[in-house]
């Protein structure tokens, strides 16, 4: 009986050892399987952040250009203002100066309006 009860035992071993090879394979397999796709989403994640960098550095160069354009707008402006602020004080001397003219006819007034004129332009 002795000889009966060491082949189950054997045949329990041998049926524990099979199912323990075959779940860890099963294991292996699926690892290596988690493992392929976590290459393959990182892969993708890759991908979209150049995408989403270079996305960035093409909006930054356009902030860039923005404001260069600002700065290059703003000069112009205090520019045009100086000019404008200068032609004001020589409109404002030309139309004192026109005040004090007496005119009765056109002819009277033409020689004053040409010195406004010419002093303006």
């Amino acid at each position: 009986m002795s000889v009966i009860m060491w082949k189950g035992i054997a045949l329990v071993l041998a049926v524990l050892l099979l199912a323990a090879g075959a779940g860890g394979g099963f294991e292996w397999w699926t690892a290596a399987h988690d493992r392929d796709l976590a290459r393959t989403d990182l892969k993708a994640e890759r991908e979209t952040t150049s995408l989403l960098r270079s996305a960035v550095d093409s909006q930054n160069a356009a902030a860039d250009a923005l404001a260069a354009a600002k700065k290059l707008a703003e000069q112009k402006g205090a520019a045009a203002q100086a000019l404008a602020d200068a032609n004001g004080k020589r409109y404002a001397a030309a139309a004192a100066a026109l005040a004090q003219a007496k005119a009765v006819t056109c002819d009277d007034a033409m020689p004053a309006i040409d010195k406004l004129l010419e002093s303006v332009r």
